[in-house]
Protein backbone atom coordinates (compact mmCIF):
# COMPACT_ATOMS: atom_id res chain seq x y z
CA UNK A 1 0.00 0.00 0.00
CA UNK A 2 1.16 3.44 -0.59
CA UNK A 3 -0.72 6.63 0.45
CA UNK A 4 -0.44 9.67 -1.72
CA UNK A 5 -1.44 13.65 -0.16
CA UNK A 6 -2.19 15.68 -3.07
CA UNK A 7 0.00 18.28 -2.16
CA UNK A 8 2.99 16.36 -2.49
CA UNK A 9 2.11 15.67 -6.21
CA UNK A 10 0.66 19.04 -7.21
CA UNK A 11 2.00 20.39 -10.69
CA UNK A 12 0.43 23.84 -12.16
CA UNK A 13 0.53 22.83 -16.07
CA UNK A 14 -1.14 23.87 -19.39
CA UNK A 15 -3.40 21.12 -20.03
CA UNK A 16 -2.46 17.88 -22.11
CA UNK A 17 -3.53 17.07 -25.95
CA UNK A 18 -3.55 21.42 -26.70
CA UNK A 19 -2.45 23.13 -24.02
CA UNK A 20 -5.87 25.03 -23.73
CA UNK A 21 -5.63 27.38 -21.24
CA UNK A 22 -4.18 26.42 -17.43
CA UNK A 23 -4.74 23.95 -15.04
CA UNK A 24 -3.68 22.16 -12.00
CA UNK A 25 -2.81 18.49 -11.87
CA UNK A 26 -2.43 16.39 -9.43
CA UNK A 27 -0.39 12.75 -10.88
CA UNK A 28 -1.49 10.37 -7.90
CA UNK A 29 -0.81 7.38 -9.38
CA UNK A 30 3.03 8.46 -10.56
CA UNK A 31 3.80 8.72 -6.95
CA UNK A 32 2.81 4.78 -6.89
CA UNK A 33 5.86 2.55 -6.95
CA UNK A 34 5.93 0.57 -10.31
CA UNK A 35 4.53 -1.43 -11.43
CA UNK A 36 1.11 -0.33 -11.16
CA UNK A 37 -2.00 -0.97 -13.40
CA UNK A 38 -4.24 1.76 -13.46
CA UNK A 39 -3.20 5.68 -13.57
CA UNK A 40 -5.38 7.87 -11.37
CA UNK A 41 -5.23 11.71 -11.49
CA UNK A 42 -7.18 14.64 -10.22
CA UNK A 43 -7.32 17.45 -13.22
CA UNK A 44 -8.76 21.09 -11.88
CA UNK A 45 -8.96 22.92 -15.25
CA UNK A 46 -8.87 27.47 -15.13
CA UNK A 47 -11.93 28.95 -16.01
CA UNK A 48 -11.78 28.73 -19.77
CA UNK A 49 -9.49 25.71 -20.39
CA UNK A 50 -9.61 22.14 -21.90
CA UNK A 51 -8.45 18.70 -22.23
CA UNK A 52 -8.17 18.43 -26.17
CA UNK A 53 -9.79 15.86 -28.01
CA UNK A 54 -7.23 13.04 -28.13
CA UNK A 55 -8.38 8.92 -29.29
CA UNK A 56 -8.05 6.89 -26.23
CA UNK A 57 -6.30 3.18 -25.95
CA UNK A 58 -8.18 2.23 -23.30
CA UNK A 59 -11.46 2.81 -21.19
CA UNK A 60 -11.59 6.28 -19.44
CA UNK A 61 -13.59 7.79 -16.82
CA UNK A 62 -13.76 11.53 -16.19
CA UNK A 63 -16.00 12.22 -12.73
CA UNK A 64 -16.25 15.94 -11.69
CA UNK A 65 -15.94 16.81 -8.18
CA UNK A 66 -16.80 20.29 -8.55
CA UNK A 67 -17.69 22.59 -11.51
CA UNK A 68 -19.27 22.50 -14.97
CA UNK A 69 -17.85 21.37 -18.37
CA UNK A 70 -18.51 19.69 -21.81
CA UNK A 71 -17.05 15.96 -22.22
CA UNK A 72 -17.28 15.51 -25.93
CA UNK A 73 -17.02 12.03 -27.16
CA UNK A 74 -16.55 11.23 -31.20
CA UNK A 75 -18.62 14.64 -31.90
CA UNK A 76 -21.15 14.19 -29.62
CA UNK A 77 -21.22 16.50 -26.24
CA UNK A 78 -22.53 16.29 -23.26
CA UNK A 79 -22.73 18.89 -19.89
CA UNK A 80 -21.60 17.19 -16.86
CA UNK A 81 -21.31 18.78 -13.63
CA UNK A 82 -20.25 17.58 -9.77
CA UNK A 83 -21.22 14.37 -8.99
CA UNK A 84 -21.81 13.12 -12.79
CA UNK A 85 -19.07 10.83 -14.82
CA UNK A 86 -18.78 10.14 -18.23
CA UNK A 87 -17.26 6.31 -19.05
CA UNK A 88 -15.37 7.11 -22.40
CA UNK A 89 -14.51 3.98 -24.76
CA UNK A 90 -11.89 2.50 -26.16
CA UNK A 91 -11.21 3.83 -29.78
CA UNK A 92 -13.26 7.24 -29.02
CA UNK A 93 -11.90 10.38 -29.37
CA UNK A 94 -12.45 12.32 -26.74
CA UNK A 95 -12.11 15.81 -24.52
CA UNK A 96 -13.75 17.98 -21.93
CA UNK A 97 -13.96 21.81 -21.31
CA UNK A 98 -14.21 24.12 -18.58
CA UNK A 99 -17.78 26.42 -18.77
CA UNK A 100 -18.99 28.33 -16.32
CA UNK A 101 -17.60 31.02 -13.42
CA UNK A 102 -16.14 28.31 -11.41
CA UNK A 103 -12.84 25.74 -12.19
CA UNK A 104 -13.91 22.15 -13.17
CA UNK A 105 -12.25 19.57 -11.28
CA UNK A 106 -12.15 16.16 -12.63
CA UNK A 107 -10.99 12.54 -11.18
CA UNK A 108 -9.62 10.65 -14.27
CA UNK A 109 -8.97 7.02 -14.28
CA UNK A 110 -8.01 4.67 -17.04
CA UNK A 111 -5.37 1.74 -16.87
CA UNK A 112 -2.06 1.72 -17.79
CA UNK A 113 -0.83 0.27 -20.75
CA UNK A 114 0.41 -3.27 -20.48
CA UNK A 115 1.80 -3.57 -23.66
CA UNK A 116 5.38 -3.14 -23.08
Amino acid sequence: MVVIAEHDVKVREAPPHGAIGMSTAYRISDAAPQPHKMEFRRRVLDVGAAIGEHPISHDEVYYVTSGRGVVVSDGVAETIGAGTAAYLYEGAVVGIRQIGDEPLSIIIAYPVDQKN
